[in-house]
Parts: structure tokens; sequence; C-alpha cells
């Protein structure tokens, strides 16, 4: 066997092993060394029964609780000024009947633009009592109500996030009353 080409391969393989070992870990001496820390997954692994990491926190006491035909509640967790001169009402629609039931058309009003679209909160309203005012459910510009649609039939028990926008008041006013058709009026305090 030739000496010489046993060196050579010799000197080939430890470069390339060298270059292999620099590529794969930098050299440094903590391979962790430079590396982000790990972080916890929010889903949970198989066989494990504690809760994912990001949990939807309880709601907070609902503002106002309206009460519906056929054991329909509305439970308004929150009303939102925005810079833009809008007022967001958000909540959940709730079934509490024993059994599931179709949301009543008449909460989407009666105006002929809003009933082309389907079931929504369309019908809902706000009174400034002390302006004696009615603010109504904004639109598009194809006509469709700023609020939940497509609602249909609620399993028993169960409930629907819902939102609805409105012009804001002005911000003198402090106080509405919020009215849907087929449920009784709530007073709703704005900050």
């Amino acid at each position: 066997m030739n000496v010489s080409y046993a060196r050579g391969g010799i000197i080939a393989f430890a470069v390339v092993a060298s270059l292999t070992v620099a590529g794969c870990g930098g050299g440094d001496a903590d391979p962790k060394a430079g590396k982000p820390a790990a972080t916890q997954s929010s889903a949970p692994r198989s066989g494990d029964s504690s809760p994912p990491a990001e949990t939807v926190e309880e709601p907070a006491e609902p503002l106002a609780v309206a009460k519906g035909q056929d054991g329909f509640e509305l439970a308004i967790g929150s009303v939102e000024r925005d810079a833009g001169g809008f007022l967001t009402v958000k909540g959940a629609l709730k079934n509490t009947a024993e059994k599931g039931r179709a949301v009543p058309d008449a909460v989407r009003g009666d105006e002929t633009e809003v009933l082309k679209h389907g079931t929504s909160l369309g019908g809902a309203t706000l009174i400034d009592g002390s302006a004696k005012k009615r603010y109504y459910v904004l639109r598009d510009t194809d006509g469709r109500p700023l609020t939940t649609s497509g609602l249909s039939i609620i399993p028993a028990g169960k409930a629907v996030d819902v939102f609805m926008q409105f012009p804001a008041p002005p911000a003198t006013t402090t106080e509405v009353s919020f009215q849907l058709p087929t449920f009784e009026p709530a007073t709703l305090k704005l900050s």
C-alpha cells in the first residue's frame, strides 16, 4: 500500500470531519448557548390532563341581562365607545330552554334591506331618553347590519357570542336603554 495515498486519505477524512463538526455545533462548549429558551406549548400533550397554558377567563358579571321569549337571554358583557364615533355592544345570546330553539326572526327588525341578509340582531336599538333620540344598528353600503348574523338554532343551555355596532351617542350621554325585538329593555351605563 502506498503511504502517501494513505496519508492523503487520512488528511481528507480529517478535513471533512472537522468541517462537519464545525458546521453542526459551531464549536461552542455549551451546545445550548445562543439558542432561544424552549417555550411551553399551549396545546396539551397526549396523556396530559392539565389545561392549555392559554385559558379563556371566565366572563365578568354582565352589565345587563335582557330576557326574551322561548327561554332566550341576552347577557350584555361590554359597551365600548371608540374614537371613530361608534358604540359596540358585545354579549352572549343564550338558550336557557330545555331543547334547541331557533333564534326568533323578529330580532332582525323589519327593514327591507336588513331582511335580505338573514337572521341577525339588526332590529336592536339604543334609546337616549335625555336627548330623545333612537340609534339603530349601523349598516354597510350593501345594507347588511353591523351585527352578528347567520343566527339559527341554539342548542339547549348553549350561548353564542354576539355584537352590535351603533353610532355613539354624545359624550354627555351616560345611560341608554337597549332594546331588541321580543326581549325586555335593558339599561346600559356608558363611560
